[in-house]
């Protein structure tokens, strides 16, 4: 009889520490797997230096009334939207969710600029509604031809070509906007001196970020050349990015200027 209370004795203490141990590996991995998912989940829209954000259906933006532009455009692009679909090319029209009004397309008639996407209307291809949106005066800044149409239209086919191998992408792009700028048109839109573009990669189980400050200027050079890190552009802007992402997985992302995880082919 003592013989049988000992194994049963053991079997229940063999079972109490399975169970214990059970329940904190449970619980750490949840633990963890819960903090990741709230990093993806985060709202990733950056903070606004104006206190003008605008919400559209395939965009939001940050408009700067002082330059007449948006100071960053933000918006998702996942592999299934990129499309060979070609729709009729729209007129450029006011946004009329920014209370200020933004500036007209006709601030860039005979001014030497291009009007220049900042969200691409390559990149909402998916549907005529998401192309057309692009379409807004809000949505673009003065860009030079050689530039628009040379290196930063290589920059948003890279961003394509990324969205296809990596999934799903979280993009910020704008000019920098700084004081005593060129301006062009009745309503003096700004003319940026330096574009910049941050792309977020936020499918699991490599998260990773990659920035570019580029010259508003004709360039050969490779696009890794223009690789910067997060941190510096928002010591330039004085905008932070991804405010809601937790905060040891921001500081990796944003002080990173490494390149060597994304394919440049």
């Amino acid at each position: 009889m003592k013989n049988k209370k000992s194994i049963y004795t053991i079997i229940t203490l063999v079972f109490a520490i399975g169970f214990y141990i059970y329940d904190n590996y449970s619980f750490e991995s949840k633990t963890t797997s819960t903090n990741v998912e709230k990093s993806l989940d985060a709202n990733f829209l950056p903070t606004s230096t104006t206190g003008k954000i605008v919400h559209h259906n395939f965009y939001s933006l940050s408009y700067s009334e002082k330059h007449e532009q948006a100071e960053w455009v933000a918006y998702e692009l996942y592999k299934d939207h990129i499309t060979s679909t070609n729709f009729k090319r729209p007129y450029f029209t006011k946004d009329q969710k920014v209370k200020t009004q933004s500036a007209h397309y006709r601030n860039y008639s005979n001014s030497g600029y291009d009007k220049g996407h900042l969200c691409p209307a390559g990149d909402r291809k998916f549907s005529k509604e998401a192309h057309d949106e692009t379409f807004l005066t809000s949505n673009i800044s003065p860009q030079n031809h050689e530039f628009n149409s040379g290196i930063w239209n290589r920059l948003e086919q890279k961003t394509r070509y990324w969205a296809q191998k990596y999934q799903n992408l979280y993009i910020v792009t704008g000019g920098i906007l700084t004081p005593n700028l060129e301006t062009i048109g009745s309503e003096k839109v700004a003319v940026p001196k330096y574009f910049y573009k941050i792309i977020l990669d936020f499918h699991e189980p490599e998260i990773k970020a990659i920035a570019f400050l580029i010259p508003h200027n004709k360039s050969e050079k490779a696009l890794y050349k223009f690789v910067t890190s997060i941190d510096e552009i928002e010591k330039i802007t004085g905008i932070d990015f991804f405010p809601e992402i937790e905060d040891s997985l921001e500081n990796k992302l944003e002080k990173s200027s490494s390149y060597s995880n994304w394919n440049f082919r």
